[in-house]
C-alpha cells in the first residue's frame, strides 16, 4: 500500500511523524508492505514553491493508495491568488471526497457525559455553507458594498444522495439507525432537498431506521441522550460543528479519528487544527491522526477486500485504546504525562503486545 504523506503546518509534522512510526510497527507485525512518500504543503511549500498546494501533489494523489494529511493553518494563508490554497478543502472538492466520517466514542475517565456515546457522524464534505468550495468559478462569498456581505449555500441532490448512501451502508453494519440532522424548518428549500434525498436512499435499506432531527435539538441530545444515536448524516457545516461537539463531549477533540472518502481516493485527517501555539514543543497529542490512519487502512481493506489491511486497522485501534485506558500513558492535554514521541512509543509497544496476544490465541 502506497501512502502519500503531507505533514502540513503547526503541530502537523510532529503528529505525522508519530503516526508514520506506529504505522511502520504495524507494517512489521502484519506484513502490509507499506511505503511512504512525503511532500511539503502549506506554509513550507508556500515559502519554497509559492503555493500551499503544488500541482505535482494533486497529480500524485490518484496514483497512491491513500493520503495522510496533517493539520493546516489555512487561516494564516494569503489569498488564493497569492498561492494560499486551503489543501483540506481543495482535496475534498477536486477528488470528490464527499463523506467525512468521524466516529465518536466516550472513554471512561475522560468523558463528561452521564450516558455512553458510540456514534459516527457522516458529514457531506463538498458543498453546503462552505462557500469557498461550492462554486465552479469565483467565490460563493461577495460584497456588493463595504457594509454588505453575501454567502451562498449550495445543496445538490447528487451530494445529498451519495452521503446518505455512505451513512446507511455504515449503519447496516452497526446498530441499524440513521439520524438525518437538518434545519428544514428554516432553510426549507435546501435542507428540504437534503431530506428528500435521504428519504429516497432510506427506501433501499428497510432494515435501517431513519430518524429526522433539527440541528439544535441534535446538539442538545448529544449531551443529554448520546446513547440514542448510531449514525448521524448531515450537511457540511452542521456536521463539522456537531462532530467537534461530540468529540469534546466524549473525551477530547484530540481523540477523534476522521477520513475524507470518495469513490477511489481517501484522505486520513485529524479532526483538530494545527495548534501553532504548541508547535515544535513535542507535547501535541497524536491520537486523532493515528486513529485516522487506522480508518484509512480499514477503508482500503474493505474497498480491496484485503484482510491484512482490515486486521492492521483493528490492531492499531486496539493498541491506541489500550494506551488511552491507562492514565499513566496519556498525553498531557488529557491528564497524562507523556509527550508526543513517548505516546507514539507507548502505542508501538501496545501494538507488539496486542499482536503477540492474537498469535498466542
Amino acid at each position: 500500500m502506497k501512502i502519500l504523506v503531507l505533514p502540513g503546518d503547526g503541530i502537523g509534522p510532529e503528529i505525522t511523524a508519530a503516526t508514520i512510526k506506529v504505522l511502520q510497527v504495524v507494517d512489521v507485525q502484519v506484513g502490509l508492505g507499506l511505503s511512504f512518500e512525503q511532500h511539503d504543503i502549506g506554509l513550507a511549500s508556500l515559502k519554497s514553491q509559492g503555493t500551499t498546494l503544488p500541482d505535482a501533489i494533486m497529480e500524485r494523489i490518484p496514483q497512491m493508495d491513500g493520503v495522510i494529511l496533517g493539520p493546516v493553518s489555512h487561516y494564516e494563508y494569503p489569498s488564493r491568488q497569492e498561492g494560499g490554497i486551503n489543501p483540506s478543502g481543495e482535496l475534498r472538492v477536486k477528488f470528490e471526497l464527499y463523506a467525512n466520517v468521524r466516529p465518536c466514542r466516550s472513554r471512561e475517565g475522560l468523558t463528561i457525559l452521564r450516558k455512553p456515546m458510540d456514534l459516527v457522524i457522516v458529514r457531506e464534505n463538498t458543498e453546503g455553507f462552505y462557500s469557498d468550495r461550492n462554486m465552479f468559478a469565483g467565490s460563493g462569498e461577495f460584497m456588493p458594498d463595504p457594509d454588505m456581505a453575501f454567502s451562498i449555500r449550495k445543496i445538490t441532490a447528487k451530494a445529498s444522495s451519495r452521503v446518505a448512501q455512505a451513512a446507511f451502508e455504515l449503519a447496516q453494519g452497526r446498530r441499524k439507525k440513521v439520524t438525518a440532522v437538518h434545519k428544514a424548518n428554516v432553510v426549507k428549500l435546501s435542507d428540504g432537498l437534503f431530506l428528500r434525498e435521504v428519504r429516497k436512499v432510506a427506501q433501499d435499506y428497510p432494515d435501517v431506521q431513519l430518524e429526522e432531527l433539527i440541528v439544535d435539538a441534535a446538539a442538545a441530545h448529544l449531551i443529554r441522550t448520546p446513547d440514542r444515536f448510531d449514525v448521524i448524516v448531515t450537511t457540511n457545516m452542521f456536521g463539522d460543528i456537531l462532530s467537534d461537539e461530540a468529540s469534546e463531549l466524549s473525551g477530547s477533540l484530540g481523540l477523534g479519528g476522521a477520513i475524507n472518502a470518495g469513490e477511489s481516493v481517501c484522505v486520513a485527517q485529524a479532526q483538530h487544527g494545527s495548534a501553532p501555539d504548541i508547535a515544535g514543543k513535542n507535547i501535541a497529542n497524536p491520537t486523532s491522526l493515528i486513529l485516522s490512519a487506522a480508518m484509512l487502512l480499514d477503508w482500503r481493506g474493505r474497498r480491496d477486500d484485503n484482510e491484512k489491511l482490515k486486521k492492521a486497522a483493528a490492531l492499531l485501534e486496539s493498541a491506541v485504546e489500550r494506551v488511552l485506558d491507562n492514565p499513566a500513558t496519556r498525553t498531557r492535554d488529557i491528564g497524562g504525562s507523556l509527550n508526543t514521541d513517548a505516546f507514539a512509543e507507548a502505542v508501538c509497544t501496545a501494538i507488539a503486545a496486542e499482536s503477540g496476544s492474537n498469535k498466542a490465541a
